[in-house]
């Protein structure tokens, strides 16, 4: 049986693209910095790893769980939201968005995709957004961790062509997850509009992902979103961008 890791899968997008791999017949691992990753295991018959990708130990302790079994399926989902503005934002939260957004991600993808590599076969998913497209106002750090993924994801697609692996970078746009309750977001007009279905997105991304495709974007209006935030002046984004995040906007 092939063998699929997810992280960031106790909710939202995660625990989607770990219910789509267990009914598409991987067996799972899957991981999140909270107890609740527990029950999902269960309900997948797979394996729960309560770890915190934010720390060299956590993405060590994930390692160990795989315990140098091959992985087919490498889903890096895992990552956070900062709200409001940035001089507002406490320094130990902004590092643990970038150290989990960023740096766990690397951590774990890094000797997996290796191992992939030297076999020559393996599927990795990582989810970056459409926010990577945008300067961020009022969400500066979180987009810009994002649109390291972005580019990043991108520029290893290509770096291993003809390996015999590929990689996918997820871009959604707004879905419907418990991201912006965490990132203090509730009350911003992006926090309180209609959002997409975390189990459409999920099976999106996992298609684009044995097809081996470099990036999607579900959503006619995500991608003309990303396609406008390309085009337009940054600082004509980034005003774009208060109006959607600026807390208190959207009266939650």
């Amino acid at each position: 049986m092939t063998l699929a890791v997810i992280t960031g899968a106790s909710t939202g997008i995660g625990l989607e693209l770990a219910r789509v791999c267990a009914a598409e017949g991987h067996h799972v691992i899957v991981a999140a910095n909270e107890p609740a990753i527990h029950p999902v295991a269960i309900a997948l018959d797979g394996e729960a790893a309560n770890v915190d990708l934010a720390t060299p130990d956590g993405v060590d302790a994930l390692t160990a769980i795989i315990a140098g079994r091959e992985v087919d399926l490498l889903v890096l989902n895992a990552g956070t939201g900062l709200g409001h503005s940035f001089l507002e934002q406490p320094l130990d939260g902004i590092e643990r968005t970038v150290l989990t957004n960023v740096m766990g991600t690397l951590h774990l993808l890094h000797p997996i995709a290796r191992r992939m590599a030297a076999r020559g076969q393996g599927r990795i998913l990582v989810t970056g957004s459409i926010a990577g497209f945008m300067p961020g106002t009022f969400q500066a750090v979180y987009n810009a961790t994002k649109a390291f993924i972005n580019t990043f994801s991108v520029a290893l697609a290509h770096e291993l062509q003809g390996t015999g692996v590929t990689v996918t970078c997820l871009m959604p746009g707004a879905t419907d997850t418990e991201f912006f309750r965490r990132a203090g977001m509730e009350d911003t007009c992006v926090g309180t509009m209609k959002k997409d279905d975390p189990a459409w997105v999920a099976r999106e991304a996992y298609d684009a992902m044995m097809a081996g495709r470099e990036q999607v974007t579900p959503g006619l209006l995500n991608k003309l979103q990303a396609t406008a935030a390309e085009i337009l002046p940054a600082g004509v984004v980034a005003e774009a961008h208060r109006r959607m995040s600026r807390p208190g906007d959207g009266h939650g």
